[in-house]
């Protein structure tokens, strides 16, 4: 497990965000005997302040929160912070998943769930390469879209994308396998983690985010193939 307690590393800082104080207080004991520094908060306008005052890896945020619903303080950290975001949900329903990937979040995981499968999500997050390389590397060039992992920047024309970690790390597997299809599995093995485990559309709904923060309409830099693949091409 990367729990970042390695000598000469400081532990990873998770911050965990439930209004639900017994819950909030297990998931924090089983991540802090899994090695992590844990932060707790309990409401909206308390998570923002704890994630702008702390350099935190990863949020695990509840969607049902006083103040400020979950889904607004994902979006506001977003703002400010790259850290991942483990959205939770008491509902199965998809418009909630997707309104959480919609404003920021990296994954989700519905309410009940098991204490030791959320520890392992946030480990597998951590696990999750960075797309770094050696800066000799050029940067990738898609027509328009420049891809470049070393400033871990993408660029439309010269402008600057803002992206998440997750939809740039989607764009840098895409990007090393110019007009190779990669199927939705190839991908979360890539960007996500081989033991993740869930909805493989989650996929589909970081590809639509990232095509339309890349202005893709009417031509894009991602091509569909057959309905289940994707691929790098230049327009």
């Amino acid at each position: 497990m990367n729990s970042g307690s390695d000598a000469g590393t400081r532990p990873e800082r998770v911050l965990v965000v439930d209004d639900e104080k017994p819950l909030a207080q297990m998931v924090a004991t089983y991540l802090a005997r899994a090695g992590y520094a844990v932060d707790l908060a309990h409401t909206g306008p308390d998570a923002l302040e704890a994630a702008r005052d702390r350099s935190l890896d990863v949020v695990v945020l509840d969607l049902g929160l006083p103040g400020l619903d979950g889904i607004e303080v994902c979006r506001r950290i977003r703002g400010f912070s790259e850290c991942y975001v483990l959205m939770l949900t008491a509902r199965g329903d998809e418009e909630d998943k997707l309104a959480g990937l919609a404003a920021g979040a990296d994954d989700y995981i519905t309410k009940p769930f098991s204490v030791r499968e959320l520890v392992a999500r946030v480990a597998a997050v951590l696990r999750r390469p960075r797309t770094t390389v050696a800066p000799v590397e050029p940067a990738r060039e898609f027509g328009e879209l420049t891809v470049d992992l070393a400033a871990h920047e993408a660029r439309v024309g010269g402008r600057p994308v803002g992206l998440t970690r997750t939809e740039f790390d989607l764009l840098g597997a895409l990007s090393a396998r110019p007009h190779q299809a990669l199927t939705r599995r190839k991908l979360i093995d890539t960007v996500w983690d081989p033991s993740w485990v869930g909805d493989e559309r989650i996929v589909d709904v970081h590809i639509g985010h990232l095509r339309r923060k890349l202005g893709e309409d009417p031509i894009g830099f991602i091509d569909t193939v057959r309905g289940v693949d994707y691929r790098m091409v230049t327009p």
